[in-house]
């Protein structure tokens, strides 16, 4: 038998009644918080799949996508108007969806996200010119496609076969072909075959110099007999628009040849061919050539075939730019980290001193500074080239933020670390844990989509005219950004 204790002790081993009571509080809350339903990283998982599903289902043309689309999807765009027999290359267009996909796919191991990035992949081999890279675009519809020399196509006359460096377009496009074979070991034929046949036209596009230029139908065309030497000024230019085409020139405009230098440091990695790390540096042999002389020890944002700056559009004068000058630099930068190679952090130092004494009033740079005067350019509304700002072509950045400040400090963090650790790697750490922001974000993108898996958001079509009814849009710059958030979310957790 249990004996009993007298009413007037407090028995050994039990709880008080106030203690009790919290206890049963306690439990209460955590049933109530289990009741809650999913957790964090179950929410997120869900929506990375709900997203992947719409877009894939109801957004996608042939695998591939454009830029952004009305909520009804009914009105399309890329940078100009789109059917829905049209897809984008150019970013943040069809490799940009597809990225997203990848990263998802790293981040949760699920093939639902391979599946998605190998559909964009196919897309992509669909739209591939004969000439090794893409263009802007892709066409899906019978008639259209006749127009341009895809590989998969039988030949035709007359169609456009122009590979385009201009604005992260053909390279980016690579990068996902590369990225998506690495992932998939090497074992899908026609994406592997896509890859590699671009390298070796960009290799053959590559001029002696080092350069690449804009766009190139034929490789080689322009490539031979050009002397290899040092920018340097003209002794007069044009102040009117010549009407040359600047294609074939070497072009630094939109960082097209620091985005092919980056392809081919990539290739090197992936493929481990050395004559792809050779093709990057010589690109970066390029950028020491092509750094102007005192006293504006700066970049062109193109120069012709004598290495003097040149006219490219009718609102790209001959001039330093304040503009693509820091992603050279960045690249520099970027070059000294692959091969350890003082060469390449030696001019930086100049063109920061330049930048610094160049800054417009307001901490801007301008985009044009005139050569040897170092005056800012700009264009009036009507094209005519002037030293005034009040009367600008809104179309076009004819000033710059500076990150000459950035650069600076990322300049002597690297010329003061030892090459050697930094040949192994030094600095990268760990992601981590996820922060309180990212945490924060995260549960932000997972409330902003709706029940269809959809993160649609206030917003114009920017190419159908004002007269365009459109308020409510679907946009592929959210959808790779919310896509991001959730993918380095799920993939810090464990």
């Amino acid at each position: 038998m249990i004996a009993h204790e007298s009413r007037g002790c407090r028995p050994q081993g039990l709880l008080t009644r106030a203690a009790l009571c919290g206890l049963v509080a306690v439990l209460a809350a955590a049933a109530a918080v289990a009741d809650d339903g999913p957790s964090l990283p179950e929410k997120a998982a869900s929506a990375l799949q709900r997203a992947t599903t719409f877009f894939t289902r109801e957004v996608s043309t042939e695998g591939g996508y454009l830029w952004r689309y009305s909520e009804d999807l009914e009105t399309r765009e890329g940078e100009g108007r789109a059917g829905d027999t049209t897809v984008w290359v150019q970013p943040p267009g069809t490799p940009s969806v597809a990225n997203a996909f990848l990263d998802a796919y790293a981040a949760t191991g699920d093939n639902l996200y391979l599946d998605a990035a190998r559909k964009a992949g196919d897309c992509l081999v669909h739209g591939q010119l004969r000439s090794g890279g893409w263009d802007y675009r892709i066409e899906f519809a019978a008639d259209r496609r006749k127009r341009y020399a895809y590989r998969v196509d039988p030949a035709g006359e007359k169609q456009r076969n122009t590979t385009t460096l201009d604005d992260n377009t053909t390279q980016a496009a690579l990068r996902l072909l590369m990225r998506l074979d690495e992932t998939r070991g090497f074992q899908d034929a026609r994406i592997h075959e896509a890859a590699q046949y671009a390298l070796e036209k960009l290799l053959a596009a590559q001029y002696p110099v080092g350069a690449w230029p804009q766009r190139f139908s034929d490789p080689h065309a322009e490539s031979d007999n050009q002397l290899v030497k040092r920018a340097g000024y003209p002794d007069t230019w044009s102040r009117t628009f010549p009407g040359k085409d600047y294609k074939g020139f070497y072009t630094l405009n939109d960082n097209a040849i620091a985005d092919t230098i980056a392809v081919m440091f990539e290739a090197a990695r992936v493929y481990d061919r050395s004559r792809y790390r050779d093709a990057a540096i010589q690109g970066g042999e390029f950028l020491l050539l092509a750094q102007m002389p005192e006293p504006q020890p700066a970049w062109a944002q193109q120069y012709d075939l004598d290495m003097q700056p040149a006219w490219a559009r009718k609102f790209e004068p001959p001039a330093l730019t304040g503009g693509e000058s820091q992603g050279v630099m960045r690249t520099l930068l970027m070059l000294y980290r692959q091969t350890q190679d003082r060469r390449f952090l030696e001019p930086i130092p100049r063109a920061i001193a330049y930048f610094r004494r160049s800054q417009l009033p307001d901490g801007q740079l301008a985009r044009f500074y005139e050569l040897k005067t170092n005056r800012p350019l700009y264009f009036t509304r009507q094209y005519v080239l002037t030293y005034r700002d009040d009367d600008l072509p809104t179309h076009y950045a004819f000033k710059v933020g500076s990150s000459i400040d950035k650069i600076a400090r990322d300049y002597e963090r690297l010329a003061e670390l030892d090459p050697a650790a930094l040949k192994q790697g030094a600095g990268n750490r760990p992601a981590g844990k996820p922060s309180p922001s990212l945490i924060a974000n995260v549960e932000r993108v997972i409330g902003q989509l709706d029940d269809r898996g959809r993160w649609v958001e206030d917003g114009r079509m920017k190419y159908h005219g004002d007269d365009d009814p459109t308020q409510r849009i679907i946009d592929c710059r959210t959808f790779v950004r919310n896509m991001g958030v959730l993918s380095e979310y799920l993939g810090r957790i464990d």
